[in-house]
């Protein structure tokens, strides 16, 4: 029985996309023999061509693999199939190492332009008068002092509730409520 061209090409086409298809070319007429044999009546019953596709993958990888283990170039280990191919310790040595090799990543100093430089003043300025403002509204608070020990000196808030003598938590709610009242600011 002659196979139309169709299903011909198909079959062509799924058995070069299966990855075991790879080192493997040279016996390409055995995988193609293989699979038409196995799909030969499932070709002539089945009339979807999404469901022919999906039942000839699963025929081709089957015969795939049972012309790789005919070959002795497949064996059964542990629930899977691996390669018999052995490579010699000299081969081993031409194979490239990189696991020493280290990437350095050079600093690129970006310059700002006129423009840039001047929003970044204008922001800061921003953050300056708020800061000040917040601070004046809540003397008490201490805004200024947190938010220069915080983000000019980088304290955590351990330290700094250690500097000022008030707790870590009391320390949190001032920033978040700080960093609430700058963000209204710069809106």
């Amino acid at each position: 029985m002659e196979l139309e061209q169709d299903k011909i090409n198909l079959i062509e086409k799924i058995i070069k996309n299966d990855r075991k298809y790879t080192n493997n070319e040279d016996l390409y007429e055995d995988f193609f023999n293989e699979t038409c044999k196995r799909s030969l009546l499932i070709i002539k019953t089945i009339t979807s061509d999404a469901t022919l596709e999906a039942y000839l993958k699963k025929i081709a990888t089957t015969s795939i693999l049972n012309v790789l283990k005919n070959e002795g170039r497949l064996r059964r280990s542990q629930g899977s199939f691996v390669p018999t191919k052995t490579i010699s310790i000299e081969e081993q040595a031409l194979i490239p190492n990189y696991s020493n090799i280290k990437i350095v990543y050079e600093p690129v100093d970006i310059i700002d332009t006129p423009e840039d430089l001047a929003l970044k003043k204008d922001i800061l300025q921003k953050i300056s008068d708020s800061v000040y403002e917040i601070d004046k509204s809540n003397p008490d608070k201490n805004y200024l002092k947190l938010y220069y020990l915080r983000y000019e000196h980088g304290l955590t808030q351990k330290e700094i509730s250690d500097e000022l003598s008030i707790s870590q938590s009391e320390v949190s709610k001032r920033l978040f409520k700080l960093m609430g009242e700058i963000r209204q600011a710069l809106v």
